[in-house]
């Protein structure tokens, strides 16, 4: 059956029919929705982990007893899972293992743009690199062959443009896979010994694996009519150089990009006139036909930044091309901002009239940065705010440390962050600790986490008590604080108190995020314009139901949730309506009293 298909479906498709039967991830865009797919499947146990380290962890217990697993992540999340990729490698598979990773060339959701091929080249494991929906679901099986023949997991690339684009997909039925056999190899101990040993098979096994790449039609070459010029591409460079060109131009479209073949690149080279390399980002390709002896254009031509499109590819190769439609109208900038009714808004005000120095991390409320807020001075990556704020009061002393905090939300904590604050409470800086609890994992779309008391089905699960665990860690009761972030004069006075304390503190603000289902909303606030003078100081906590029409204040009705953080800002009393309700704070959401 036909059907049409996000890039990510098509992948949790091809797990379904590979026989998958395990998959632990981490949300991460653009990675989300092949877990959020695959969990649509009975047959498949799906699970949301802390952090793509005991994803990956999981999944490959998952294999060692057998089963076809798998695990999916974005870039970023590669980094935090290397530690155990590496070791896997070594040790191997029992049952297929399956490592989904989706770069993001373009920046469109991550802080950086790095190029995940480097680690299948430094792990020494095999990469697939899809370049539509039908080929992601097909490589994903591919994968699972691959993996169980050369006892190796695999990784299967995406990006943006291939996770977030639709294709038609040709679907097949399940495959059962009956587990296989555990048995016990101490060979499997990464002692120095052993480890010494796997790697000599590693090698070995790579060795294979190029002779595979060299055979199988996953790499395949495409004959055009103009020997002039032949191009060798992967992904999503291979569909900009097939819009471009057409058939004019002979291709080497590579599905398998680690390892690549030797003798396919040797003998494709020979029968064109001039080689070029189209890739997104690093010359991993280019590098590779280099050191191999062949001669070949790559990033002379195209850019070592940002994503391609076609008009790129045209445009790099200064060749005649086809004409491109556009259409030539202004579109005014939508830049990225918190929500109307955003429990982290009333939080980064706070801080911002405080003049906090605030060690920022990966979240919705990285958003806080932006104008005009301003209120966030950097962030690195998941977990880096506690354990870098530790570090900057330890090395700046009482006058920091009156004046840093740390802001972090409740599924980045549970992620990464429980060490930067246990870091915090054994080495005594004293540290405030912002923890940005709104009963969600928001950035990527409303995941379940393990604060939530949900798994990825929302049915009841284990719950970590914020609380408790920081009590747990050896914050006495005093130094752990609650506010509604909708009250900005409890914010206030909460944060002045942390601040001038001599010891480690956390403070927890917790309101869940004004986009969850059930989330009550009061009335719509309303602007009494006789009494607006103008001042505007309500605009200056950036919220998006808020606008200026001819000198006065407006609030749009359509998109006021009625938080009342405004009407706090008003000095005039002219914002009028709605009621600041507590309901949501008192711990129905969580557990924990409010100071």
């Amino acid at each position: 059956m036909k059907q049409l298909m996000l890039g990510n479906k098509a992948v949790a498709r091809g797990l379904f029919e590979a026989g998958c039967r395990f998959i632990s991830s981490y949300p991460g865009t653009p990675s989300t929705e092949i877990t959020e797919e695959a969990v649509k499947y009975d047959e498949i146990y799906c699970e949301w982990a802390p952090n793509e380290k005991v994803a990956l962890e999981a999944a490959f217990g998952a294999s060692l007893a057998g089963a076809r697993a798998a695990c999916a992540m974005k870039h970023v999340g590669l980094n935090v899972a290397a530690d155990p990729l590496f070791s896997i490698s070594y040790i191997g598979v029992q049952g297929g293992l399956v490592i989904c990773v989706a770069d993001d060339p373009g920046m469109h959701s991550s802080q950086n743009e790095q190029d995940s091929r480097h680690y299948a080249i430094a792990a020494k494991l095999p990469m697939l690199e899809p370049s539509n929906a039908q080929e992601a679901k097909d490589y994903v099986k591919k994968a699972y062959e691959i993996s169980e023949q050369f006892k190796t997991p695999v990784l299967v690339k995406m990006v943006t443009r291939i996770a977030h684009s639709q294709s038609v997909v040709e679907t097949e039925d399940r495959v059962e896979r009956e587990l296989i056999p555990y048995e016990k190899d101490q060979e499997r101990v990464m002692m120095p010994a052993q480890a010494k040993r796997a790697h000599y098979k590693v090698e070995e096994r790579t060795k294979a694996l190029t002779a595979f790449a060299e055979e199988d039609k996953i790499n395949r070459i495409e004959e055009g009519t103009d020997k002039a010029i032949g191009i060798i591409t992967s992904s999503t460079s291979y569909q900009y150089a097939k819009e471009v060109y057409g058939d004019q131009y002979s291709i080497l479209k590579l599905g398998m990009i680690n390892p690549l073949p030797v003798e396919k690149i040797k003998n494709f080279a020979a029968n064109v006139d001039r080689v070029l390399v189209i890739e997104e980002l690093d010359p991993i390709i280019e590098n590779h036909c280099k050191m191999i002896g062949v001669q070949v254009s790559g990033k002379d031509i195209f850019p070592l930044v940002d994503e391609f499109s076609q008009r790129v590819v045209a445009d790099c190769m200064e060749l005649p091309s086809k004409e491109f439609r556009s259409v030539d109208v202004q579109v005014p900038a939508r830049p990225p901002i918190m929500c109307s009714g955003c429990p982290h808004r009333g939080i980064f005000y706070t801080l911002k009239k405080n003049k906090c120095m605030v060690y920022g991390d990966i979240g919705c409320y990285t958003l806080g940065a932006v104008a005009p807020l301003n209120a966030m001075d950097l962030n690195v990556c998941m977990g880096a705010s506690l354990s870098g704020m530790h570090g900057f009061n330890k090395a700046r002393g009482a006058e920091a440390e009156r004046r840093t905090v740390g802001v972090i939300g409740d599924s980045t904590f549970v992620h990464s962050g429980m060490t930067g604050l246990a870091n915090i409470a054994y080495n005594q800086s004293n540290s405030v600790s912002i923890i940005l609890d709104n009963s969600i994992t928001g950035m990527t779309g409303h995941q379940q986490n393990p604060t939530t008391g949900k798994n990825i089905k929302g049915d009841p699960a284990g719950q970590i008590n914020l609380v408790d665990f920081c009590y747990a860690l050896g914050f006495p009761k005093e130094r752990v604080r609650i506010v509604d972030p909708y009250d900005l004069k409890q914010c206030d006075e909460v944060l002045k108190e942390e601040l001038e304390v001599c010891a480690p503190s956390v403070i927890i603000s917790r309101r869940p995020c004004a986009l969850l289902k059930y989330v009550k909303h009061n009335p719509a606030y309303s602007v009494d314009s006789d009494k607006c003078v103008g001042c505007r100081s309500c605009m200056q906590i950036g919220c998006p139901s808020l606008s200026f029409v001819d000198g006065k204040a407006v609030i749009d009705a359509t998109q006021c949730v009625g938080c009342g953080v405004c009407k706090q800002m008003c000095h005039t009393g002219a914002i009028l309506d709605g009621l600041l309700t507590q309901s949501a704070v008192s711990g129905e959401s969580k557990e924990g009293s409010v100071n």
